[in-house]
């Protein structure tokens, strides 16, 4: 792959930073980005949960470079629904110049291995192969540049080489300054559906507040893991931001009596590690099927997802999505009563309310 004129960039050990991993799968041909650390690995409850941590979202490289031309070679396992139009991989290369100018390339990977669901069988999983391809990007010129090649939001990348063009140099980039924000979320976060890895919302916020971006967006998760706790705890942030809620409903993971006290404990883990850290608690944005119905959350044959209301006599405690905001107003208002002046509370309606129904 590729041509003579270019040379290798070591992507371990070298100049090249993999902001956003914190761990990798590791095969004879590549290393493969990985959102939670090597020691959560047991931890980690199923293969879904597995396969979104594996998942490039807010993952890029990171170097300085004066090359006209970047090549990656990658294998990339992405997904696909019987009877939905797959999305291919896609993949964008940011350089910034020394006056500040920004360029922004896109290009898609045209080969990649993927799971086949089956929203109306959902035990019928299949497996299609593919090929590794080469993501080339070109006319970037030859001055020096910082560079952020971003990888597929959507789709877990094996990343099996890394060249620049001959006589040209890659050093490491030096810290942009700017503050680094955590963020922990859900299917919301993660931002599965964006069309581009820099136009997920979470990408888009941190480019506009100027803040580098460690995203936990974890698509089905967000559900209060201590494993995430302590990772949050042990990872440097100027600013962290908890969008919880939405999936304890949609697993029916937990009744009042066990989240108030797993939403207390989330907290505390994180501040043993951040105790003057501002920390946004934000709760969940209108979803009509579980604004009043406890779930759990069901994915139905056309794609859509129906909220089950059981039996009201097995209901009590259960959580509904308007209890849950008042139960996160109540927490945060009690631990900075308590003392907490760095915690904030954002209401989720304010961001995405009934109004906005129609854009679900």
């Amino acid at each position: 792959m590729g041509d003579d004129a270019m040379h290798l960039v070591s992507l371990e050990g070298g100049p090249v930073d993999v902001v956003g991993a914190l761990d990798f799968d590791r095969s004879p041909t590549g290393i493969s980005p990985r959102r939670l650390p090597a020691w959560t690995r047991p931890r980690i409850p199923d293969l879904f949960m597995n396969a979104m941590v594996g998942m490039g979202s807010g993952v890029r490289l990171a170097f300085t470079t004066d090359t006209d031309v970047v090549e990656l070679d990658v294998l990339v396992t992405g997904f696909r629904v019987i009877g939905a139009t797959a999305s291919r991989p896609v993949f964008q290369l940011v350089a910034t110049d020394a006056h500040g100018t920004r360029t922004t390339l896109t290009e898609v990977a045209d080969d990649y291995q993927r799971f086949v669901l089956d929203y109306a069988d959902p035990a019928n999983v299949g497996f299609e192969t593919g090929e590794p391809v080469t993501i080339r990007f070109s006319g970037l010129g030859g001055a020096n540049k910082t560079v952020e090649l971003w990888l597929p939001h959507a789709a877990s990348t094996e990343l099996r080489a890394l060249r620049i063009a001959a006589g040209s140099v890659a050093t490491a980039t030096p810290p942009s300054g700017r503050p680094r924000w955590l963020h922990y979320g859900s299917s919301i976060s993660h931002c599965m559906e964006a069309e581009t890895p820099t136009e997920t919302w979470p990408a888009v916020a941190a480019r506009a507040a100027g803040v580098d971006l460690f995203s936990l967006g974890l698509a089905g998760q967000c559900q209060l893991d201590q494993f995430v706790a302590r990772t949050i705890r042990d990872q440097p942030a100027d600013v962290i931001s908890l969008k919880i809620g939405i999936n304890i409903i949609n697993g029916d993971v937990m009744r009042e009596r066990a989240f108030v006290p797993a939403v207390h404990g989330f907290l505390d883990t994180v501040r043993d590690g951040h105790p003057d850290t501002p920390i946004l608690v934000v709760s969940p944005i209108f979803c009509p099927s579980a604004e009043d119905t406890p779930g759990p959350t069901l994915m139905a044959a056309d794609g859509g997802f129906d909220t089950v209301p059981g039996m009201a006599a097995i209901r009590s405690g259960c959580l509904t999505l308007r209890r849950i905001r008042e139960l996160l107003v109540e927490i945060v208002a009690g631990r900075i009563e308590c003392g907490d002046q760095h915690l904030a509370h954002l209401d989720g309606l304010a961001l995405f309310g009934a109004d906005d129904a129609d854009d679900l």
